[in-house]
């Protein structure tokens, strides 16, 4: 089991989701603990531990540090302004 942490901007970035998409993107999130790499989950190009996960028009990016067992959460954005 994975401890999830989420940053405070990311906890910002959740208050001004509308409902629907927040309650799937909780579920995806609360599913890292258990299984921080899920199928349809990719590797960010240029870094050793970056994760993303797509949940519709969002994308989740996360760190996964396997020696703490930690999945530290940094950005949660729509799909045009998540990599800038």
């Amino acid at each position: 089991m994975y401890e999830v942490l989420v940053e405070r901007t990311v906890e910002r970035d959740l208050k001004s989701l509308p409902s629907t998409v927040f309650d799937r993107i909780i579920a995806r999130i609360k599913a890292l603990a258990e299984v921080p790499r899920p199928s349809g989950c990719h590797k960010l190009a240029g870094s050793r531990n970056d994760w993303r996960i797509r949940i519709g028009d969002y994308r989740v990016l996360y760190e996964i540090d396997d020696s703490r067992k930690r999945v530290r959460i940094f950005r949660i954005r729509h799909r045009r302004e998540v990599y800038r």
